[in-house]
């Protein structure tokens, strides 16, 4: 059960990283200007912030499992789509519809708090959770040797069937968890809310380099994106069932970790977009590697295959001490790997260092945050709560992109008619990766552990009395 729910992990985060190899063929491969084709990456970030609260609340109320199935028909679904696109329009839908899929990590989290053993609970959610970043590294060597020996439409017709794959093993192997059932009426009104406020608020984050950020529509949209949430803010703390209870979530345990996990989210994603880049560029310019996209991909893939290694020990450290002193010590590995980046980054092994020491703080940090999370919230709200986080996740990466990209599009230099980063542009991108990351672990010493925080358990052990009877 626990190979499937982290195949299934992986598979879902493969989607982030999949057109990484197609971005600058894009614009030949749907007629349409790189400007347009942006949104072939834009639009899964926007569908998956929306749709993973919703997934969240819906697996708590009907049952993790079936909205596990249900998560992997849109991403089997939008493969099609896009296996099949002959115009940006229908990329662009099929990428919506693999963003609809990115919940099933969150709802495997919380599954696994119903039908896990305490004693292998806490390796298990560290496994699951560091899926994000193992699927996403090992995406870029597959979706790159796939586009360079065969065709671009093999690459999504190849993760339509790793899909099918994760949908007929759940049906079969993932039991139904034992708190799920109907609770109560879903909150149309708050998930419209929500989602019209962080479509108002991560679009100007994603687009706002392009757009000018200090341009009507990118003012307009935070301005809506604040009065919007503000609106949900107050409709969560009325409604009697609620999208994601407000008072749960303000809880000091919660609410610190959420806030730890938007910092390690803009760390992590700091790297995935600045390393490639470094790989890639050509030797003639001093600092640039030189290595082919394969060869890119294959020294990226170590970082997902060190968080598979890593993520056990973490989930010790964890059960040996407590999941803050993991997330902490995860924290300040990757605001490591950022500062030996400055030394090293004129080496490709030593880009492999810096990938290998971040990918490992990553792995601890991600296995720690659920622990947190679930060590403070009911049983009947785990999903929704995981949910959240992920989308604490998400923010912290869109605005990583945009801090990312602003940088690396400001420090330029003229190379045969286009314009590419610079040397201090990169060691820049290091040293705020490295800063993030300390407050990041600042941040995560803040936070005051709840006495029911054992395992993340706490609210299904029996009272005293229940358990001396059953004796």
């Amino acid at each position: 059960m626990l190979a499937v729910l982290a195949y299934t992990g992986v598979v879902a985060s493969l989607m982030q990283t999949l057109v990484v190899p197609l971005l600058g063929e894009l614009p030949r491969i749907v007629h349409s200007t790189p400007t347009n084709t942006s949104w072939v990456v834009t639009v899964t970030l926007l569908v998956a912030a929306v749709a993973t609260p919703v997934a969240g609340r819906l697996g708590d109320m009907f049952g993790k499992r079936r909205m596990l199935i249900l998560s992997t028909v849109p991403l089997l679904a939008g493969s099609v789509v896009c296996a099949t696109a002959g115009s940006l329009i229908q990329m662009v839908a099929g990428r919506g519809l693999q963003g609809l899929g990115v919940g099933t990590i969150p709802l495997a989290i919380a599954l696994l708090r119903d039908v896990m053993p305490p004693e292998r609970l806490g390796s298990a959610i560290a496994l699951i959770s560091s899926s994000l970043g193992i699927g996403g590294a090992l995406g870029l060597p597959l979706a790159s040797a796939i586009t360079e020996f065969s065709s671009w439409r093999v690459m999504f017709w190849a993760a339509a069937v790793l899909v099918g794959i994760a949908t007929a093993l759940i049906y079969v192997v993932v039991p139904e968890g034992t708190s799920e059932g109907s609770s109560g009426r879903f909150d149309g009104l708050g998930a419209v809310l929500l989602g019209g406020g962080l479509v108002s608020l991560l679009l100007p984050i994603s687009k706002g380099a392009n757009w000018g950020w200090t341009s009507g529509t990118t003012i307009g949209l935070f301005t809506t994106a604040v009065v919007v949430l503000l609106i949900w803010g107050w409709w969560e703390l009325r409604s009697p069932e609620p999208l994601v209870d407000l008072r749960v979530t303000a809880r000091p345990q919660v609410l610190v970790t959420n806030l730890a996990s938007i910092a390690v989210g803009v760390g992590l994603y700091a790297l995935q977009l600045s390393l490639p880049q470094l790989m890639q560029l050509p030797k003639s310019l001093g600092y640039g590697l030189g290595q082919s996209m394969i060869q890119m991909g294959l020294w990226m893939a170590t970082g997902g295959i060190m968080m598979m290694v890593v993520s056990p020990i973490g989930a010790k450290l964890s059960a040996a001490r407590n999941p803050k002193v993991t997330l902490v010590i995860g924290a300040l590995v990757m605001a490591a790997g950022y500062g030996v980046a400055l030394p090293l980054m004129g080496s490709i092994w030593g880009l492999l260092v810096v990938n290998i020491v971040v990918s490992s703080g990553v792995a601890f940090a991600y296995g720690a945050m659920p622990a947190l999370i679930m060590g403070a919230v009911p049983q009947s709200e785990t999903a929704a709560a995981n949910s959240f986080n992920t989308l604490m996740r998400s923010l912290g990466t869109s605005t990583s992109a945009a801090v990312v990209g602003a940088v690396l599009a400001q420090m330029t230099i003229s190379m045969d008619g286009h314009n590419v980063p610079t040397e201090h542009g990169f060691r820049t991108v290091f040293l705020i990766g490295s800063v993030v990351c300390l407050v990041a672990a600042v941040i995560a010493m803040l936070i005051p552990l709840a006495k029911t925080a054992a395992g993340g358990r706490g609210e299904r052990e029996p009272k005293p009395t229940v358990a001396l009877a059953k004796s």
